[in-house]
């Protein structure tokens, strides 16, 4: 029977099943402020797992988690205390939050060493492995959405607007100015970040994108070298196989 594997982030909390080999087509979503029994028991109906591995960077929703979870079979939460195959370089492991482990821990098998992991979620983080391999640090910076929704909450007249590629650099509607500022000017934040850090790493890293608006981004960063929405999941596998395979 497979194991379950769940991505516990701020705004979506992502379901899969994986067997020690690779993962399995069925998958679930829910909003993470949805997160309660009656959504579990409706979300997983008919789904069966032998055992559940959660990364989560949301306390109180890790709570209702570890209490359902429990009860169904074995349940570990992805620490900087588990068997992630490869060292960690950080003074304070404990600070490092659960997704960006299991991204690294993804790493191992899909990508090579050194890399930098870039997800883009509700913050965009950037993680370095090392060519040891290890964990050696990395970056938290406002998400893409963050930047946007910004503009529309603090100002009176700026409106909602979709996140897509604007047809140019030079804004033709208040709309189309506040696309290219977000998304080319977002481009421009990852693409610093990018050069410093490759700066300051041994080695020529290979720089991978994951997360919501990770095809989006990609499409103007030549440095970026793959988009890997599944190196999250594919990470807790990775451990899972750690966890419950080893004697």
């Amino acid at each position: 029977m497979p194991w379950l594997l769940i991505d516990n982030s701020n705004t979506r909390t992502k379901f899969a099943l994986a067997d020690k080999d690779r993962l399995l087509p069925w998958r679930g979503v829910l909003p993470t402020a949805d997160i309660s029994p009656e959504s579990l028991r409706d979300l997983l109906e008919g789904v069966g797992f032998e055992a559940t591995i959660i990364c989560s960077v949301v306390p109180e929703k890790a709570a209702i988690l570890d209490s359902w979870f429990s009860a169904k079979g074995p349940l570990h939460f992805l620490t900087a205390s588990s068997p992630l195959g490869m060292g960690i370089d950080y003074p304070t492991p404990g600070q490092i939050g659960a997704d960006r482990l299991a991204n690294a821990a993804g790493l191992l098998t899909r990508h090579r060493v050194p890399a930098i992991i870039i997800d883009f979620g509700t913050a965009v983080t950037f993680d370095v492995i090392s060519a040891e391999p290890a964990y050696c640090g990395g970056v938290i910076a406002p998400g893409l959405g963050a930047m946007s929704g910004y503009l529309t909450r603090k100002t009176a007249l700026l409106p909602e607007i979709e996140l897509e590629e604007p047809s140019s650099a030079i804004g033709k509607s208040t709309v189309h100015a506040m696309q290219v500022g977000a998304v080319i000017g977002y481009r421009g934040l990852v693409k610093e970040i990018i050069a410093r850090i490759c700066e300051e790493l041994p080695g020529v890293p290979e720089i991978i994108a994951t997360g919501g608006d990770a095809a989006l981004i990609a499409r103007g960063v030549a440095e970026i070298d793959t988009v890997d929405p599944d190196i999250t999941l594919d990470g807790l596998r990775q451990v899972a196989a750690r966890v419950f395979l080893t004697p």
